[in-house]
């Protein structure tokens, strides 16, 4: 999701990018009986089942800073705790005219209930922030700050960000100050790194401010995504591309792609391992995070197209690798783990999928957006263009304008 302040000001037009409602590419035809877990590639690459037996995320709370979280939904009943609007819209929390925001929570903390979508961290409690989705709504960078800092207020360890906007973090002093309030106040803070790979790749916030830990896609195959943004902006990669979630245009699930659903994935993960160590602090559960993840191919860690690598929360809870170190240094900041020159990626840098290989071993069929799973996948065209809430999906650029949106890539189901 995006935001853009325009003209002059600093409001910005709400601009849906695609990414969690990042759903990439064509719509797939219904089925009668749709088996949602069997499309659930990443959670048996990444060992879930055996990850579960470890640790399910019990005792964690994730804020979704999104459209609001539908709690209704079967797989979300009994995991989404009361939370705040604070677009002032006056509506509650748990209202998601949308969808992008319920998806994202079922991807973190769903239970696959009566056929749904089954969460990375099922035993996650989910703390819905509602930010402006509808379609030409003016938001301002004020509101997006407000969601952070009620997310930290609330104790929320991990804080999901799948929106981003484009531009000059000079557009957006106050989501500044949140985040690093947010980070002092022992929040961990994911966000998507866009989904505009392919075209201006430029940079989004709030994954681009420091000590955000900004989320790339990888595919089934352990790629990079082509759609996924690419630059300095990016800390770690997760699986981004061919996950089903409900679909947003129509009635049934489809087959998305966007650093939104990575970004969900991400934080899920943080989530089991802050579980398991309920005492480290935000910066240790993320440095463990850099250090164990799958390390990038080539001479640059961090990659720009994949940061430090593909996460593995697998290797902490199972193999017991990861060193926490110090409990007050973030990681990001001190670039730790950096053995080789940082890179100075070019937001204009383009990504190919055989750019930066193979990351994680971890199968994956989909390829961009919205498609329904019941055929075979169809290619994800995530091409939409205007709400805002996501960063998963890509920023987009009015004119001299810069939008916070929903990360969504074009073409929604």
């Amino acid at each position: 999701m995006l935001l853009s302040s325009l003209g002059v000001r600093r409001r910005a037009l709400s601009v849906l990018a695609g990414a969690v409602l990042v759903s990439a590419g064509g719509i797939m035809p219904p089925a009668e009986a749709q088996d949602v877990r069997s499309r659930q590639w990443y959670l048996d690459a990444m060992k879930a089942a055996d990850m579960w037996k470890v640790s399910r995320g019990q005792g964690v709370k994730v804020a979704v800073i999104d459209t609001g979280v539908n709690s209704s939904l079967p797989e979300l009943k009994g995991q989404v705790l009361s939370g705040k609007d604070v677009s002032g819209a006056g509506k509650s929390a748990e209202e998601d005219s949308d969808g992008h925001g319920s998806n994202m929570a079922a991807l973190i903390a769903g239970t696959g209930s009566g056929g749904g979508i089954q969460g990375l961290a099922p035993g996650v409690k989910i703390l819905p922030v509602k930010v402006t989705s509808e379609a030409q709504a003016l938001s301002e960078d004020s509101e997006l700050g407000r969601a952070i800092r009620f997310a930290a207020d609330q104790k929320a360890q991990v804080v999901n960000i799948s929106m981003g906007a484009v531009g000059l973090s000079e557009y957006y002093p106050k989501t500044k100050s949140a985040v690093e309030y947010a980070l002092k106040k022992g929040s961990l803070i994911l966000a998507a790194s866009g989904n505009d790979g392919g075209e201006s790749n430029l940079p989004s916030y709030p994954a681009a401010f420091p000590g955000v830990a900004g989320v790339g896609a990888i595919d089934r195959e352990g790629k990079v995504a082509k759609f996924s943004t690419s630059g300095r902006n990016v800390g770690l990669a997760a699986a981004g591309d061919g996950l089903p979630i409900h679909c947003t245009k129509s009635v049934g699930i489809c087959s998305s792609g966007g650093t939104s659903q990575a970004t969900a994935i991400a934080s899920a993960s943080a989530a089991l391992i802050w579980s398991k160590h309920p005492k480290w602090t935000n910066n240790q559960v993320l440095r463990v995070m850099m250090q164990t993840a799958s390390p990038p191919a080539g001479d640059v860690i961090p990659s720009p197209y994949l940061g430090y690598g593909s996460i593995r929360p697998r290797k902490v809870l199972l193999d017991g690798e990861g060193d926490p170190g110090p409990a007050d240094v973030n990681p990001l900041l001190a670039r730790e783990g950096a053995t080789k020159p940082d890179p100075s990626a070019s937001p204009s840098a383009s990504k190919s999928p055989s750019a930066d290989p193979k990351s994680t071993p971890t199968p994956q069929d989909d390829k961009k957006s919205d498609k329904k799973t019941v055929a075979e996948p169809k290619k994800n065209d995530d091409n939409s263009s205007t709400l805002w809430i996501a960063i998963g999906a890509g920023a987009v650029l009015l004119g001299a304008a810069v939008a916070f949106a929903l990360v969504r890539r074009r073409g929604r189901a």
